[in-house]
């Protein structure tokens, strides 16, 4: 049976402060994609941000909404909109925590709905180390990135590292989630398959073309 997932978006790139490997941003206005310097892969959230103007329009009134209030104000926000049916709610398909008030606040949220399971993946591991202490019903899950590495390493987090093949995978020892279930229903740090839009002839892109043409899954539900 599916498990019905209710998500919650903020945009990518523009709401994620400590993004490296995978920075990108959709223009607000025209969608047009930029990639970070020291970008090793795309977001797919940025690329289905560049394609639905949608999509883009609603994470930036999230975003601009949020970004001006207090941690009591985003809290009763974030709390309203939470669906009464929701059993599982995945925190940011798109984007991140953006600052400490922001990620206390669905702490909050959590802490106040232990009858629903939050998760989140995260490059914000400052704010999810100094900020409030995590309930038991928040499994976070930190983005590998090399910029972080060190922190995940000392602080031993749970994490999620995108690779470019099984072949990586396996020798890094990570099992390899295709539906979010190791992220909201385990304990062990895993990998993702490269996957959504890739810069024309970037590494990424090659590795995601093999994947494609040995019709080895690595896409994920919307």
């Amino acid at each position: 049976m599916d498990i019905e997932i209710y998500t919650f978006s903020i945009p990518a790139g523009t709401s994620c402060p400590f993004a490296v490997e995978c920075k990108t941003t959709a223009d607000k206005a025209w969608g047009t994609i930029t990639d970070g310097a020291n970008q090793k892969y795309r977001c797919y959230a940025a690329s289905d941000e560049a394609r639905s103007p949608q999509v883009r329009a609603a994470r930036h009134w999230n975003f601009e909404l949020l970004r001006r209030e207090t941690e009591e104000e985003m809290f009763h926000r974030i709390q309203a909109s939470i669906p009464k049916k929701a059993k599982i709610v995945r925190i940011h398909v798109s984007g991140d925590f953006f600052n400490q008030r922001y990620f206390n606040a669905w702490a909050r949220v959590a802490r106040s709905n232990p009858s629903i399971l939050f998760y989140a993946y995260t490059k914000s591991l400052k704010y999810w180390i100094d900020g409030d202490e995590t309930p038991s019903n928040l499994k976070l899950t930190a983005s590998w990135d090399n910029s972080n590495s060190f922190v995940i390493e000392m602080k031993n987090l749970k994490y999620a590292r995108v690779v470019f093949s099984e072949e990586e995978a396996a020798k890094l020892g990570l099992e390899i989630d295709h539906d979010d279930s190791h992220a909201y229903g385990g304990d062990e740090s895993f990998a993702l398959l490269i996957h959504g839009t890739q810069p024309s002839g970037s590494m990424a892109a090659k590795a995601k073309n093999k994947l494609v043409t040995a019709g080895i899954k690595h896409s994920y539900a919307r």
